[in-house]
């Protein structure tokens, strides 16, 4: 048995994509992967937001390379993913985070935003990935994750679209762990619970009845932290996680295990 050494936990010379990694959790995610030694590669929609990026890696010490496509266009992920292998190199790893969110009861929902939704949070991981599972094979390994969410088990008013998406990216996780282990390629997703977050903010303010929800179903009795999801990245971009494939790890402070309180 090959003794455990710390090492298996680094990421140094490996190459990082990150979708959306802008912000946010992307960007916490990447700035983990980045101290553990990988090479940060990010993409977004739209220059002003690429620059935006470039902005922020610059400020937090990260040399990083952004580029613009859009994860729903297959044509424009492959030729990204071989401007990247050419100019950076194979992607060892990728991070599908890029996803969008629209809280609108099913009734009212058009059928146009539902297929935006499900587009962006389903199709986008996909096509990223079957765009650099070939680099992948062939070099032999391969790291994938996918960010699920609670919702890839759990269903809420007006996130039918989201919940829908998030669990067919559950399904999707699984296959890909199904159809490319054999080639030492693992794909498993971080499924975060309430992460505070910009996006988040006005719903955490105290008082507010959301937040006095969250911290009531919450176990750990508080909001998760992009903090919280960035050792679980590592763990799961790292060959530390090399047996570990088709999993949904919840970083979601024990919401999923827990009933709640009795009123």
């Amino acid at each position: 048995m090959t003794k455990f050494s710390m090492d298996s936990f680094r990421l140094d010379g490996k190459v990082a994509l990150i979708t959306g990694g802008i912000y946010g959790i992307g960007f916490g995610i990447a700035q983990a992967l980045h101290e553990a030694g990988a090479t940060i590669v990010y993409n977004s929609i739209n220059e002003e937001s690429v620059a935006q990026g470039a902005e922020n890696y610059k400020a937090a010490g990260i040399d990083a390379k952004g580029y613009v496509f859009d994860v729903t266009d297959e044509q424009a992920v492959n030729a990204a993913v071989k401007q990247i292998e050419e100019e950076v190199g194979t992607i060892d790893i990728l991070v599908n985070n890029a996803g969008i969110i629209k809280r609108i009861p099913m009734l009212d929902m058009s059928v146009e935003d539902f297929r935006q939704v499900i587009d962006i949070d389903l199709n986008g991981p996909f096509i990223m990935s079957k765009a650099v599972l070939p680099g992948m094979i062939e070099k032999g390994h391969g790291k994938i994750i996918n960010i699920c969410s609670m919702m890839s088990e759990l269903g809420r008013e007006t996130v039918s679209a989201y919940a829908a998406a998030k669990g067919g990216l559950k399904m999707l996780t699984k296959n890909i762990c199904s159809e490319f282990g054999e080639h030492n390629i693992q794909c498993n997703g971080i499924g975060p619970g309430y992460i505070a977050t910009p996006q988040t903010a006005p719903l955490r303010e105290e008082g507010h009845p959301f937040n006095d929800f969250i911290i009531a179903k919450t176990p750990a009795a508080r909001w998760g932290t992009v903090e919280d999801l960035q050792g679980s990245a590592v763990f799961l971009a790292s060959e530390a996680s090399d047996f570990v494939n088709g999993h949904i790890l919840y970083v979601d402070g024990g919401i999923l295990a827990y009933i709640g309180k009795q009123p």
